[in-house]
Parts: C-alpha cells; structure tokens; sequence
C-alpha cells in the first residue's frame, strides 16, 4: 500500500491541505490502515466541492478498490467495490439496457462518494436519491469489523452511513439497481421562461409527466426579469423514436471530443460582464423546442470539459447548493436571487431543479421544494459575509445547504439546518467511539464527537 503527502482539495479548489495519502488495493489492506490508528477520511475522485475529504492525518484514496464484482443483466441489479465511478458503471451497463438509476452532474464520481453523499440527479421528484437504490453495503468500522448493511441487516448504520459523508466507516462494495431503458437518447423538451414564477409553474405543471426536469437560470437578472431560465423537461427516448436517424444502435452513440482547459484562468476572466454576456446568449439561443439528447450530453454536459474548474482560478471558487421547502421556495428564492444580483457577483453555473421525497439516509440532504446551485469565485473578504447573508436567507425559510458542496458553513447554522445531526452524533459516538473518521469539514461544522 502506497502512502504520500499530497496537497487535496475539494473541487472547488478553495480549501487546501496537506495530507497523508494511503491507497489500499484490496480490503485486508485497508483494515491494516485502520489498524494503524490515528483519524482518517475516505476519498474517491475529489469531487466534492470543498473540505468534505480532506484530513491532514489520513486520507484514504479508495479508488484502488475498482472491481466489478457482480452483473446481472437480466434483473438490472449491480455490485461492485467502493472506488468503482459511475462512468465505468455505464460503460458496462448502458450498451446491455441500463443506466444508473440516478445520477449527479458528474459521472466522474466513485459509488463510494455516491452513497457519502447521497447523491441526486434530475430525476429525485420522481425516483429520489442513490441510496434509495441501495440493496446492500459493506462497511468497515473503525473497529476493523467489516459489517454487511442493508435496511433490514444493520439498519441503523445503513441509515447513518447514507448521506453520511464518510463519517461512520468506510464502504467497500455496494449492491444497488439500476434503471433499464431502450436507447442511449433522452426526449428533451426546452421552455424558456420569462421569471421565476413561469419557472416553478413549469415544474409543477410537468413534474407528474416527466422523469426529468432541470432548468438554467439567470442568475444575474433582475425585476421583471427575476429568475428567468430555460427548463429542460425530459424523458428516456423509445426505440421507435430514432427510426430514420443514422444510429449504429439504438444503445450506441457517436464518439465525443473532449475539450480541456489547460491552465488556471486569470482572476478576472469570470466577472459580470462575461458572464451577463453568456446568460443573454444562452438564454436567446434556447428558444422552446424538443430534441433528442445522447446521454452524456444531458446528463454530464461539463463532463466534456477537462479540469472545467480552472476557469475560476488560483482562488478558487465555492458552489452554493441552497435546498428550500416547497411551501416558502418561492419567496425564499425570490429574496436569494435578490440578493445575489446586488452583489453582482458572478455565477456562471445556476441550476434550479425540483425534488421529492427525502431519502433513506438519516443526514440525507433532500426533501420535497427546489434547489438552486451557483458558483461563486473566491472574490476576497467579502465572500464570507456575502454566503453568511445568504444563510440568513436559507435559515430564515426553513432551507439547508448540500453538504457535499460545502465548504463555508459555520456550525450553529448547521445544527439548525439538520437538526437529525443530534441522532446521528449520538450513533456515531456508539459505532466510532474514539472519533476515527473525521474530515475537516466535519470539525468545521461540529459533526464529530468531542474528544
């Protein structure tokens, strides 16, 4: 097993630090790091957005547990260990009829992450969120046990560990479905809207007909003009709907170039000017219209851009993801978009999407309102009191924020926030006594048992 100091960072390239490295390859290795003592966090392809994975004293880079350990083509159910990412899931699956059952705006992301996070996708106001496909895990505790969860085998810990964010132990192998469709295309109907109001109509008129939905928005508008975005209504295209398209397969779509972007951008390359720039033509070029869209362009759209978060430079930048309960999201985010357009900051990445039900995972982030995304540049001082005023906000509409993508919140914000981190405490201080597993964000937010 290879260890090393490595300066990591979350996505959002704002936090750094210096931490020992370990990366086992197989399981008895990794419980001999465990073994060893001292705190430890898992990590797998980096991919949250601020400290979340970061522990100076031990960082496990589980992507060296990689193997597919089970298929079953017929029923659509996988197995596989915790490093695997979603890209190499659909690379087996997709060509045989499946795909994930939910995804993020990534595929770039280990199953281990997904079940950390409890990632979400497009789909969560009709399906819900990864764990909810979850048959099955393996854990390691810090005790060295390994432990099989499911929601009847341990349900406590399997409960405890979705959403979880690597603090209860560190998953080995998952079992999860997956979801079947007939072809690699998504039907895709755009509507442009001309505010916020037209915008969340939109959801609520089409999210009982569409599997689908997400919509970009202006964040930089203003008055009458507030919120207006483009929403994507979506559904998974049917075979007969590509006859007479020049398809290989059904299954198979055309090779994709991929663009890079080879260096940290200059500070000043996203400001207001270039972003309102975008927005203006982004918004007149997707007039309302349906199309077919290849999976990977609908699904990973940033995917295709190598290192994408460069363009924010050295500093770095912070996403926002802002959760709000359907019956004050309206207002909620008529008061953040505000907010945000008088700060003139810009964002170049504003998603809005609806969601359901909230998940299995005890500290799973989601519940049934809207999200709203957005990037902030490190812009200097300012930004700290510039997302504080954005909690108020939040706090005062009974809102929450992705831990995931966190990477500013301070801790009394957090317990009001998820008041469930009171019960997972307590069960975290029965299965991990001695405070093994923790993250910098976790001492951050007050999410480990004090010494």
């Amino acid at each position: 097993m290879s260890t090393a100091q490595r300066a990591l960072s979350g996505w959002g390239n704002f936090t750094v630090e210096t931490c020992a490295v370990h990366r086992p390859s197989s399981w008895g290795a990794l419980q001999e790091c465990v073994a060893a003592g001292g705190t430890l966090i898992s990590r797998g392809l980096g991919r949250s957005y601020g400290d979340s994975s970061l522990n100076e004293a031990g960082v496990i880079d589980q992507t060296g547990l990689s193997r597919f350990l089970d298929f079953d083509a017929d029923a659509g159910v996988i197995e596989c260990e915790s490093g695997v990412s979603l890209g190499e899931i659909i690379e087996v699956v997709q060509p045989r009829g499946w795909f994930l059952p939910t995804t993020p705006g990534t595929k770039f992301v280990t199953v281990g992450g997904a079940i950390a996070a409890d990632v979400h996708g497009k789909n969560h106001h009709a399906d819900g969120s990864f764990g909810d496909f979850l048959e099955h895990f393996h854990l390691l505790l810090a005790s060295g046990e390994i432990v099989r969860c499911s929601p009847t085998e341990n349900p406590d810990l399997f409960g405890a560990t979705i959403g979880g964010m690597g603090l209860t132990g560190l998953v080995l192998s998952a079992r999860f479905r997956l979801h079947p469709v007939q072809t690699a295309y998504y039907d895709v109907t755009f509507r442009r809207t001309k505010d916020l109001d037209e915008s969340l109509r939109t959801f609520a008129d089409t999210d009982g007909d569409y599997r689908y939905s997400v919509a970009w928005i202006d964040c930089l508008a203003k008055g009458r003009s507030l919120g207006r975005s483009v929403v994507m209504v979506a559904k998974d295209a049917q075979v007969e709907q590509l006859k007479g398209r020049r398809r290989a397969t059904p299954l198979s779509t055309p090779p994709k170039r991929k663009l890079a972007v080879p260096f940290q951008a200059p500070s000043y390359a996203l400001n207001p000017l270039t972003v309102r720039a975008f927005n203006t033509v982004y918004y007149a070029a997707n007039k309302s219209t349906q199309k077919l869209v290849d999976w990977d362009t609908f699904f990973y759209p940033l995917d295709s851009v190598l290192h994408w978060n460069r363009i924010y430079g050295r500093r770095g930048f912070v996403q926002y993801q802002a959760l709000l309960p359907k019956e004050t999201s309206r207002d909620g985010l008529v008061a953040l978009l505000e907010r945000i357009a008088r700060q003139n900051q810009a964002s170049f990445l504003a998603v809005l999407k609806s969601c359901g039900e909230r998940g299995r995972g005890w500290m799973s982030y989601l519940f049934p309102g809207h999200t709203l995304a957005l990037d902030f540049p490190n812009f200097g001082p300012e930004l700290m009191p510039f997302v504080a005023e954005l909690d108020k906000i939040l706090l005062d509409h009974g809102g929450r924020l992705y831990l995931a993508k966190d990477a500013m919140m301070d801790p009394v914000t957090f317990r009001t926030m998820y008041p469930e981190a009171e019960r997972f405490l307590a069960y975290k201080g029965e299965v991990d006594p001695e405070g093994r597993f923790q993250s910098a964000q976790a001492r951050r937010v007050g999410l480990v048992n004090a010494a």
